[in-house]
């Protein structure tokens, strides 16, 4: 079996990567997703059942983990946040640094701008979006990875960017008034 999992990391190890940095824009957080992401691969191989291919399965592993993950820091910056209001004092919460070595220096800052905006979506508009429009997966594999239906997937990508536009035209508004003043 050991062998067999090496053979997936290999197959698979990349991609899972891809997507956990889509989620966190952070490359320590990225590489802990995965690793995650291998381990529960290692404790449940035995339990896939290849109703669905294996790719489909893994990366509905990885979208797990990384709305775990997610929830989990949202979790601790409300603790900080409340422990601060209850002790009085300053507890720091993590200010995540974009990170994306998939991004070039020079277009840092634009790209911060979007993954902000995609990171301001619904948990299940967000990931439509990665799945789809950053991995390039089908809507058909999208929903299969989703567990949802490629109707609703449609709908999701369709509010995403609907979102988005919106998200992002508030941002360059506010940015010209910044520079008007």
């Amino acid at each position: 079996m050991m062998n067999h999992l090496g053979q997936l990391y290999q197959a698979y190890g990349k991609s899972v990567y891809r997507i956990a940095l889509h989620y966190v824009q952070n490359v320590e957080d990225a590489q802990e997703i995965t690793q995650d992401v291998f381990v529960a691969i290692h404790d449940h191989l035995n339990e896939f059942r290849q109703e669905a291919q294996i790719t489909t399965w893994i990366h509905r592993i990885a979208v797990n983990k990384c709305l775990d993950h997610l929830r989990f820091k949202k979790r601790k910056k409300r603790f900080a946040a409340v422990m601060s209001i209850i002790t009085g004092e300053k507890h720091e919460t993590e200010i995540p640094h974009f990170d994306h070595p998939g991004v070039a220096m020079e277009s840092q800052e634009e790209m911060k701008k979007i993954f902000d905006a995609i990171n301001q979506l619904p948990e299940q508009q967000k990931t439509a979006i990665i799945l789809m429009k950053l991995e390039g997966h089908s809507q058909q594999e999208t929903a299969v990875i989703m567990n949802t239906s490629t109707k609703a997937v449609e709908s999701l990508i369709s509010r995403g960017k609907q979102k988005l536009r919106e998200i992002l035209s508030k941002d360059m508004d506010l940015n010209n008034v910044k520079t008007t003043r």
